[in-house]
């Protein structure tokens, strides 16, 4: 356990670096030559969903999925969901989706990761694997690849454990503390949007809060809805769209390519623009439309790569859209209640998105309406998608 929670730790942060550095070489390519990504970004994911169909094809999506379907069945897990192969090929074709603009994030690659690093370190110490291991091992990943551990230990109760034992409390508390020790020993204490620490008045928030958990949960619900329409649906559309798969991630990398051409602000994982509108910059009101675009088009595509940070950059998106009406609020908070909203209608953990919102913000005096917002997000999300985004795309492992 202590030997992969190590390796955990090291392999979030030098997975963390090369995908911040793949996402910056795109940037300075794309500023460069800016109508260029029409055809280098459709071509490169024709080449990575080809690949990931070909060599690896349980490494498509986030990786969050696979590890949900691997806890139920760590044996089987051990040979193909959280396998070395298939972790290796996630890293690989998650930077190359970077490369080639694709937005999508580390965070949920980083979680199949740590799974896999777990099950390998098993493998190699004779030591039987349970389904318990994991789950803390991908929680681990949550924990190192945003240096927030509490976020670590809430996500595994939300979200991995569909029957959280009280005995996986310690594994889980113990890999997320050597992981995340480890990856602060070696990264540096930082906080992933830096010190932000927003508040927002009572009075304020009384009136903001239903308004921006309502519209961000429905927000957040429409694209878990469509995400799973394009995964599970039976419809003649998707049954075309899975007898041409090339094809259709060709039309998606066009629509990505002219939406980051046009606008230079939706390639990657979208960090920087969020970070922007949580200190207060003001953005185009189209931005967070325009990432829920090139992050759909992106993950129905079919390749490998996560929707967390994404997610989280709509969401800042959509924040700062309600600024517009809620001017005299400050902006930092209005933008990071929109980043919980969403986040929340999108995943469905309201615990994990108040935390590390919490966590990568500084922003503890904000929690009490984080809180609020997430859970009125939570219930408007299901007015729109019943089903959990990734327990509903587990299934489709899980075969």
């Amino acid at each position: 356990m202590l030997a992969g929670a190590v390796a955990v730790g090291l392999a979030a942060v030098v997975f963390a670096r090369a995908s911040d550095a793949a996402g910056q070489a795109f940037t300075t390519f794309a500023a460069g030559w800016r109508w260029a990504p029409l055809i280098v970004t459709p071509l490169g994911f024709v080449a990575l969903v080809w690949l990931t169909r070909r060599f690896a094809p349980l490494a498509r999506g986030s990786g969050i999925p696979q590890v949900m379907a691997a806890q139920s069945r760590p044996d089987l897990g051990q040979s193909d969901l959280i396998s070395p192969r298939t972790a290796t090929a996630k890293a690989g074709l998650t930077l190359g989706a970077l490369l080639t603009g694709a937005s999508v994030g580390r965070e949920g690659p980083t979680v199949q990761l740590a799974a896999a690093i777990m099950a390998l370190s098993h493998r190699l110490m004779r030591v039987p694997m349970r389904a318990s291991v994991v789950i803390a091992g991908g929680a681990a990943g949550v924990a190192a690849a945003f240096n927030t551990p509490l976020a670590g230990v809430l996500f595994a109760i939300e979200e991995l454990a569909s029957a959280y034992e009280q005995r996986v409390t310690l594994l889980v508390l113990f890999l997320i503390v050597i992981a995340g020790i480890v990856a602060q020993g070696v990264a540096g204490d930082y906080l992933y949007f830096g010190a932000i620490g927003a508040h927002m008045p009572l009075s304020s928030a009384l009136l903001f809060v239903p308004v921006a958990g309502m519209l961000g949960g429905l927000a957040g619900g429409l694209f878990s809805r469509l995400m799973l329409f394009f995964a599970t649906g039976t419809g003649p559309v998707v049954k075309l769209i899975r007898a041409r798969p090339l094809v259709f991630a060709l039309l998606c990398g066009l629509i990505v390519a002219a939406i980051g051409c046009t606008t230079q602000l939706t390639w990657g994982a979208g960090y920087a623009p969020a970070r922007a509108m949580i200190v207060g910059v003001d953005a185009p009101w189209w931005y967070g439309p325009a990432k829920f675009v090139a992050t759909l088009s992106t993950a129905i595509a079919g390749l490998p790569g996560g929707i967390f940070a994404p997610s989280l950059s709509i969401g800042a998106g959509f924040g700062n859209v309600l600024r517009m009406a809620f001017s005299d609020d400050p902006a930092s908070a209005v933008v990071i209640l929109g980043m919980v909203a969403y986040f929340t209608g999108v995943v469905r953990a309201p615990l994990t998105a108040v935390i590390i919102l919490s966590e990568t913000t500084a922003s503890r005096g904000l929690i009490l309406p984080m809180f609020a917002a997430a859970f009125v997000a939570d219930w408007a999300s299901t007015l729109v998608c019943r089903e959990k985004l990734y327990h509903g795309l587990a299934r489709t492992f899980a075969r």
